[in-house]
Parts: structure tokens; sequence; C-alpha cells
């Protein structure tokens, strides 16, 4: 089934997007075993992998208002797991300087997602000028 979201740009992505949530995976194993890192971390843990997962479904979108719609999650996920890892070096839970690049990524993550939401939000709106 051929679908305009399955590119190498696509493929670069999901596997970027997969990375990010073992990276988490790895960090979590990391975490001090207390009630708050637990928290935390799980929250983290369940957004970042999230991102991959919702990145794969938007790329099988059957249309561009399907796409625009996962990819928001997408954007959404991301954005989250920005907070959480905010939170885990915010409570001095680890050092800011072990999730430095895990945070760049997640900033960088939601930045591609939302330019993607908004480049496919403005083609949907430019389809339905077209067809008035």
């Amino acid at each position: 089934m051929y679908s305009p979201y399955n590119s190498e740009k696509h493929e670069n992505l999901k596997k970027r997007t997969k990375d990010f949530g073992l990276r988490v995976i790895r960090m979590w194993k990391s975490l001090p075993h207390n009630t708050l890192s637990e928290v935390l971390g799980k929250q983290l843990l369940r957004c970042a992998t999230s991102v991959a997962a919702n990145y794969r479904a938007a790329c099988l979108a059957k249309s561009d208002p399907d796409f625009f719609h996962k990819i928001k999650i997408c954007q959404e996920e991301a954005d989250e797991s920005c907070l959480w890892i905010e939170y885990i070096i915010e409570a001095d839970i680890l050092p800011e300087s072990k999730l430095i690049s895990l945070l760049d990524e997640a900033k960088q993550l939601t930045a591609i997602m939302t330019a993607s939401a908004i480049t496919v939000k403005r083609r949907i709106q430019s389809e339905k000028n077209g067809k008035k």
C-alpha cells in the first residue's frame, strides 16, 4: 500500500523517534528506586515511547487529515516528554548534565512534529480553498 508518509525522510524520523524512546528506557533504568522517581519516570517512559508508536501510525495515515491528527498526538507526547524530563531535573532526581541531551532531543522532536503539523494543515486548507 502506497502512503505519501512512507519516504526516506519518514523512515529516518521513525528511527529517530524509536532511538529517543530507547534512550528514555535506558535512563529510566538508572533512576533511583523511590516513589517520586518511579512516578515521574513512568510518566516519561509512557509519553517518550508513545512518540515513536504514534509517529509510525502517522506514517500509515490514509489522508492528510488523518496524518494531521496523528502528528498532533506525536507533538503532544514529545512536548510532554520535555515536561517530565524537566521535572526529573528540577526535582534533583538526576543531574541536568545527564539529561540535557535527552531534553534537547525531546525539544527537537516537538519542533519537528509542530512543523509537520503546520505544513499538512496548510496543505489541507489549500486543498479546501481550491475546491470552493
